[in-house]
């Protein structure tokens, strides 16, 4: 029986844990040799005693007695996340044993945290260290520039938070991207912390705060996916004014469910622009190519983004990159529009 959170077919096995492993996941066993020793299903002898032990534990009962108390709200990685969020699964499992007993989930349920972490500055790009606060009962997520001081710098509110590893772009193994709406605009922070449990545990109160948050409105099942989000797509292209007149110019876009954002460096707070995508009964429609009167200064593989009200023009370096910017453009465009996504619609077109 294969391991739930691999990669399919798993050729290494954990002899002490009696669970098969795919290969990425044996190098983070490692990690925790004292409790669990890898060996190759194919490559390394077995003794008839750990075959034995294989096959009277496996997957399932190891699954029975490690996950028992799995929180609702708790982040079940998979093979295509992070290093750090598969690490800290395995040892939250089989190492601290947190899914055995509640009280060993205090720092991610209790419904309040403190602590400090690392935040990059929006001006300078200087990381400093900054005390946050979460709070379920206040309903915010709030961070101070000074450790004893008494307003918060800002206060982002449960509602509209989200929260995403993005350890390449921010350029850390621990880096987190937290997002929250201010005046119905998107804002960035990026945080980390040196300690891989820690920015584990902040991601994992954010989505328990979320959770309680939500809870009233929406059914478990349904309520789930929207505790936090990874972006669809995130990378460079080329953009022009409404006028289409402009030059083009290099942007960094991050599309977030159904919000097109471009920023002028990737690790900035604010967006210089945002675009809705709505679906196609709503009349967008994402097509390869430029209009044949536009010139596009550098790269050659177009897409024109069809709305009601306008056309939005971008460039892409590689006819690659054009073919996954539209695919993640379809992705959300083929998806019916949802009573709150009319709102947010409606707040687009009668922006300034």
């Amino acid at each position: 029986m294969q391991h739930k959170r691999c990669q399919p077919y798993p050729e290494w096995a954990s002899y002490t844990l009696g669970v098969f492993v795919c290969q990425s996941c044996s190098g983070l066993h490692r990690n925790i040799a004292r409790i669990s020793k890898v060996k190759s299903i194919l490559l390394d002898p077995w003794s008839s005693s750990e075959v034995e032990f294989m096959d009277s534990v496996g997957n399932d009962a190891s699954k029975a007695k490690y996950e028992r108390l799995v929180p609702a709200f708790y982040y079940r990685p998979s093979h295509t996340d992070c290093t750090l969020l598969r690490d800290q699964w395995i040892r939250a499992k089989y190492e601290r044993e947190e899914f055995t007993s509640v009280e060993r989930q205090e720092p991610y349920s209790a419904g309040y945290r403190e602590g400090f972490l690392w935040k990059r500055g929006r001006d300078n790009g200087q990381y400093l260290s900054r005390r946050f606060i979460l709070s379920e009962r206040e309903g915010v997520l709030k961070y101070f520039n000074k450790h004893d001081a008494r307003e918060p710098k800002a206060m982002m509110k449960i509602g509209s938070l989200n929260a995403t590893f993005q350890p390449s772009k921010i350029g850390t193994p621990h880096g987190l991207q937290i997002t929250y709406l201010k005046d119905n605009s998107t804002r960035n922070i990026f945080v980390y912390h040196e300690e891989g449990k820690e920015i584990v545990d902040w991601f994992n109160a954010i989505r328990a705060a979320r959770f309680h948050y939500l809870q009233v409105a929406f059914p478990v099942a349904a309520l789930l996916p929207k505790l936090t989000r990874n972006f669809i797509r995130e990378g460079y292209m080329e953009k022009t004014g409404p006028k289409q007149t402009e030059g083009f110019k290099k942007r960094w876009f991050t599309l977030d469910d159904r919000r097109l954002m471009y920023f002028k460096d990737l690790l900035d707070a604010y967006a210089r622009g945002e675009v809705f995508i709505g679906s196609k009964e709503s009349g967008y429609t994402a097509l390869p190519g430029l209009p044949p009167n536009i010139q596009s200064s550098h790269w050659q593989f177009g897409i024109t983004i069809v709305t009601p009200d306008r056309n939005f023009l971008f460039a892409c370096e590689t006819e690659r990159d054009q073919k996954h910017w539209i695919t993640a453009f379809e992705t959300v465009i083929n998806r019916p529009m949802l009573p709150q996504d009319y709102a947010v619609e409606a707040f687009f077109k009668h922006k300034p």
